[in-house]
Formats: C-alpha cells, sequence, structure tokens
C-alpha cells in the first residue's frame, strides 16, 4: 500500500501527463524533437527548488569536460560520489540536475562531482562513454582511490555508470568501490516486455525510449555492451544498488540486470517501488516513497567509502 501523499502526486502526474499526451503528437527522431526535449527538461529544472542550506558549488572544466563539485560543510577530498545524469543521453545538463544531486550530498554528507557528458544526436556513441572515463580517471590523477569513488546515476546515467564500470573492468583499470543507479538504461534494443506491459501506466512519453537509442548508437548495434551494459560480462562489478519504479517502462531493465549480476556473482540488491514511476527517488521529500529511497541510496554511498 502506498501512501496518501504518493497518491496525490501520482494523481496530479497522471492528470497532466494524459493532457499532455492528448495534445502532442512527437517524432522522436527527428532533431528538433530532441530540441523540444531539453527545452522542456530546462523548464522542468526549477521544480526542484532551491538547494539546501550549507550546499556549496563549485564550476571547474576537465578537459573539454564542463563539471562542478557539489559539497556539504562536511565533505571530503577522499571521498567521491560521481554522479552520472540522465537524459537519454540526448539532454541534460549540471543546472537541470545540481538541485537533484545536492539532494544527494545533503543527505549523505558525501561531495558529488558532477559533469556534462557530450550529447547525442550531435556526438553519438562512444562520446559519452569516453567523457564519463575522463573524468572518472581525472578523479583518479587528483589522488582519489578508487575505493573512494561510488558510481550514482539516473536513467540514462544509471546506464552510462554502469557502462563505464564494464570498459573499465574489461580496460584492467580500477573499478570504483560501488555503484547506485535509479531507473537505469541497461538495454537500448528496447527488448523488455515492460516496454509493452507497462506503456500505459509509464509516465515517458509514447515511443520516446527506441528513438532516443537511435540517436545514441548512431550507426552501431545499440546491443553492444558499452551502450546496453545489459548484454556485457557483469562477472567482477562491484556492489549494485539498483530503484526502478514499478509503472516504467524501463522496469525490466532493472531486473533483468540485477538477475543477470547475481548469476554473476555481483553484489546486488534490487528495490521496487510500488506504483511508482521514472526516476522517483528524484522527488524526494514529496512523498515518503521517494524520501526513503534516497535516504537508501545515501547509506548505500557511506556504507562503501571508507
Amino acid at each position: 500500500m502506498i501512501s496518501l501523499k504518493a497518491r496525490l502526486v501520482l494523481f496530479m502526474l497522471y492528470s497532466r501527463n494524459r493532457r499532455i499526451k492528448q495534445k502532442e503528437n512527437v517524432d522522436w527522431s527527428t532533431r528538433e524533437a530532441v530540441v523540444q526535449f531539453r527545452q522542456r527538461v530546462g523548464e522542468g529544472a526549477g521544480r526542484f527548488g532551491a538547494l539546501p542550506d550549507g550546499i556549496e558549488t563549485r564550476l571547474l572544466t576537465i578537459g573539454d569536460i564542463p563539471a562542478e563539485w557539489i559539497l556539504h560543510p562536511r565533505s571530503t577530498s577522499d571521498r567521491v560520489m560521481l554522479y552520472v545524469h540522465g537524459g537519454g543521453y540526448v539532454s541534460g545538463t549540471i543546472d537541470a540536475h545540481r538541485a537533484i544531486v545536492a539532494k544527494f550530498v545533503h543527505r549523505s554528507e558525501v561531495g558529488a562531482l558532477l559533469f556534462e557528458y557530450r550529447l547525442a544526436p550531435e556526438n553519438p556513441y562512444p562520446a559519452a562513454l569516453e567523457d564519463s572515463l575522463a573524468v572518472y580517471r581525472w578523479l583518479l590523477g587528483q589522488g582519489v582511490p578508487p575505493s573512494s569513488i561510488v558510481l550514482v546515476g539516473d536513467s540514462a546515467g544509471g546506464g552510462l555508470a554502469l557502462a563505464t564500470m564494464l570498459a573499465l573492468k574489461d580496460l584492467g583499470e580500477p573499478l570504483p568501490a560501488a555503484a547506485a543507479v535509479y531507473s537505469p538504461v541497461t538495454d537500448y534494443t528496447c527488448s523488455g516486455e515492460s516496454y509493452r506491459t507497462n506503456a500505459g501506466t509509464c509516465l515517458s512519453p509514447t515511443g520516446i525510449g527506441p528513438a532516443f537509442a537511435r540517436h545514441y548508437a548512431g550507426g552501431e548495434d545499440p546491443g553492444i555492451p558499452y551502450i546496453s551494459p545489459l548484454h556485457g560480462d557483469l562477472h567482477g562489478l562491484p556492489p549494485l544498488l539498483i530503484y526502478a519504479g514499478g509503472y516504467e517502462t524501463l522496469l525490466d531493465d532493472s531486473l533483468r540486470f540485477a538477475e543477470k549480476a547475481r548469476a554473476a556473482g555481483v553484489e546486488v540488491r534490487l528495490e521496487v517501488g510500488e506504483r511508482m514511476f521514472h526516476c522517483y527517488p528524484a522527488c524526494a521529500p514529496m512523498f515518503p516513497e521517494a524520501t526513503a529511497a534516497l535516504n537508501d541510496i545515501c547509506d548505500f554511498v557511506r556504507a562503501h567509502l571508507p
């Protein structure tokens, strides 16, 4: 049974979403649709409110990659949350995710490094993966040991965090201490049954997943592991925490990845929120289920750092 506050939030979201879907008929395969999506994401960022008291931000550039430290007064340089933002690999900025990441920083007291990887369709695979690897390696070069880094990512950022670890493992480079991802994209072949069974309950626009998958893959096979981590060799990955919404089309991306990771001997915990939507932990503290999920992710991050 979900909370009354969650029921009210769901009612408002579904009412709004129904009105939007009735009005729009978007071909998400076009660049014009991607531009509109980016504008919508940017406008929606303001709904996450101001930063919590005491949170400090510091802009920097890592090579050509824009980045920002988001710090708690008790943050230390030897405990880092490397946050990989979502947006279907076609959108996402520091401005749009700063307030979300600040929630995790405030609750965990662990400083986060948020960065802007290159976006498709202008920069298809492997641009985002290359940028993610570059930022991780930069942290190591700053003297931060891999055991002091936990990856956190939402949606496509969750998938990119997992792909980054697969690439590091395959290259023989040191892996982070752990990773926590919510609503991750793990299969951009979009073959999960939940794309069909949750089509009527997911808040995401119809057809957006397969279209963005084509944008990101470019001319590559979307089933290669560094695009779709579900299809990779998961042996040897560090401990994982995965959150997913029971009503989202990406549900099977989490279910199948967790199952395969367990079979490969990976320590993994999967939490599926009853009747919850895509990336619901980011909505804390709007309703208890989101707050509990965010707190759990933060506890996981703290537990896997020195």
